[in-house]
């Protein structure tokens, strides 16, 4: 999905964006504005938040404000420029789940979509990893 995400805006002409900047745009779609917020709920530092933010406001797709609840945070937004990214990305969005359901048949299509749906429990702890004895 990705992958044909990101060959969708390129042939639009938008520039290539990071994973990491994608989730971020996500994010503040679905209401998660403070830098402290989307670090957490995407399981990285707020260093690392701030290093994408920063670089998704020198390509003009991001603004950071005064929170106007609590002064002394902040808050991201997409610029206009942003939200002109957002809408071609959701016209890509609907044209690959489109080209999936095709694929694979409507019934099969829900199914998937269910499947994604349902509540996966926490995230996976990455370093419990280290404790898998190797084959």
């Amino acid at each position: 999905m990705d992958e044909g995400l990101q060959a969708r805006l390129h042939a639009r002409g938008w520039p290539d964006v990071s994973r990491s900047q994608s989730m971020v745009m996500t994010n503040i779609v679905s209401g998660i504005v403070r830098p402290s917020d989307i670090a957490r709920n995407l399981g990285i530092s707020r260093q690392a938040i701030h290093s994408t933010i920063n670089q998704m406001e020198k390509l003009g797709i991001l603004q950071l404000d005064v929170d106007p609840k609590d002064r002394r945070h902040v808050t991201v937004s997409l610029t206009e420029t942003g939200q002109m990214m957002r809408r071609d990305a959701q016209l890509a969005m609907d044209s690959l789940t489109s080209q999936i359901s095709s694929v694979l048949g409507q019934q099969k299509f829900d199914a998937l979509l269910d499947a994604l749906d349902a509540d996966w429990g926490e995230n996976i702890d990455h370093s419990a990893r280290q404790n898998i004895p190797s084959a």
